[in-house]
């Protein structure tokens, strides 16, 4: 590393000084402490660093008697785990004991250096990929070689800029969790209101409803409420691409190259605003919903409801992308594996239930404004992970 390189692209004001670069094995040691079988146990995580094995939600069988050979780990301190080629060193708040099979290092001097920041820097995509000449073993088995990492050069400012550094990457990593608490619990709540608010097989009204509307919902066969377009003949139109999770949009949006012939597009099937299509991965994604006009694969199916007026689209959206109605279709796909669709014929004799349109107006209603929170916290999410990934890319050397 050259000396100009000793200095990061961003720093904070009043921090000028090149920064050292030092053996790992100069900066941390190795401790194997035993003997301790009565403090918690820990357990090694991807993206939580060391948490409590009880708080780890999943059984792990063990004989209490061996924990007397288990190594202590202290507040601050690194443990280089059976996959640690994937989620840097787990990092330690607690004080108790892991597996001998991993190892554990700290600081030498701690005064001189903030746990925190290197806990980032361990933890960084940056950091991981150029560790990746370093492990060893077989995929999932892979694990950081800590001899080969003592022998790495690491670049590191004072405690001082060290602990300004942690302290704006520890905020970002709360603005994250914030975000990523709300986006789990509205998903979670979004679930439980299309559970609730839809009637439950054999029932002809939901368990949940808006005041007002008292009427039992309807039932009728799906073949009864949509029918099948298959209109061709209008290549200038745009083409649509399905996706699972975002329904229609158009193929120039897609992000990825589609090869396709031109002149074959006069064959292909013009898609409206409600419309529905079952493409080929149907039984992952529900139907997908468009906004849009245009025209799709001729392989698709394209539907739409009879009677417009007496139907909301969005409703029908929010249901056919439902976890309940997914797999209630379980026994109406052909093919296999990720080229499994939903048969058309046998979903159009199936019986749906549904309410007066002004009440399936007012279910979209609510369903839409979650889900525009949910994309509301998933956008800040990643907004936030980008900004926290660019400044371990210039706030590190």
């Amino acid at each position: 590393m050259t000396e100009q390189a000793k200095v990061p692209a961003i720093r904070f004001a009043g921090f000028t000084d090149p920064w050292e670069q030092r053996k790992a094995s100069e900066v941390f040691q190795i401790v194997d402490d035993r003997g301790h079988p009565t403090l918690p146990v820990l357990s090694a995580t991807q993206n939580q660093g060391m948490i409590y094995r009880d708080d780890s939600g999943r059984y792990i069988g063990h004989d209490e008697s061996n924990e007397i050979g288990y190594k202590r780990v202290l507040p601050g301190d690194f443990v280089v785990h059976l996959r640690s080629f994937q989620g840097g060193f787990a990092h330690s708040q607690y004080e108790g004991i892991t597996s001998p099979a991993y190892t554990v290092f700290r600081a030498k001097e701690p005064t001189s250096h903030s746990d925190r920041f290197w806990k980032h820097w361990f933890m960084s995509e940056h950091f991981i990929a150029g560790l990746s000449t370093v492990t060893y073993g077989i995929r999932d088995g892979r694990s950081i070689s800590v001899d080969e990492f003592m022998n790495t050069f690491l670049a590191f400012p004072a405690v001082e800029e060290q602990a300004a550094i942690s302290r704006l990457l520890d905020y970002l990593d709360d603005l994250i969790t914030l975000h990523q608490r709300k986006y789990d619990k509205l998903v979670v709540f979004k679930k439980s209101m299309l559970e609730k608010m839809f009637p439950k097989d054999g029932e002809s009204v939901p368990e949940i409803r808006f005041a007002g509307f008292t009427d039992p919902w309807e039932q009728r066969k799906a073949s009864e409420v949509f029918q099948i377009v298959d209109d061709r003949g209008h290549p200038t139109l745009p083409v649509l691409s399905a996706t699972q999770n975002q329904g229609m949009i158009y193929r120039d949006d897609s992000g990825r190259y589609i090869g396709h012939d031109e002149s074959n597009e006069i064959g292909y099937k013009r898609v409206l605003p409600g419309d529905f299509v079952v493409h080929l991965r149907s039984f992952q994604g529900g139907f997908a919903h468009s906004q849009y006009e245009g025209i799709t694969s001729p392989a698709y199916t394209v539907f739409r409801a009879k009677e417009p007026t007496s139907h909301s689209d969005r409703f029908w959206k929010h249901w056919f992308m439902s976890e309940h109605f997914i797999a209630g279709l379980s026994t109406v796909t052909y093919g296999i594996r990720d080229g499994r669709s939903i048969s058309v014929d046998e979903f159009m004799n199936t019986f749906l239930a549904f309410p007066a349109v002004e009440e399936q107006a007012a279910i979209s209603r609510l369903l839409d404004y979650l889900d525009d929170l949910i994309t509301l916290h998933q956008r800040k999410l990643e907004l936030l992970q980008n900004i926290k990934k660019s400044l371990l890319d210039k706030m590190f050397v």
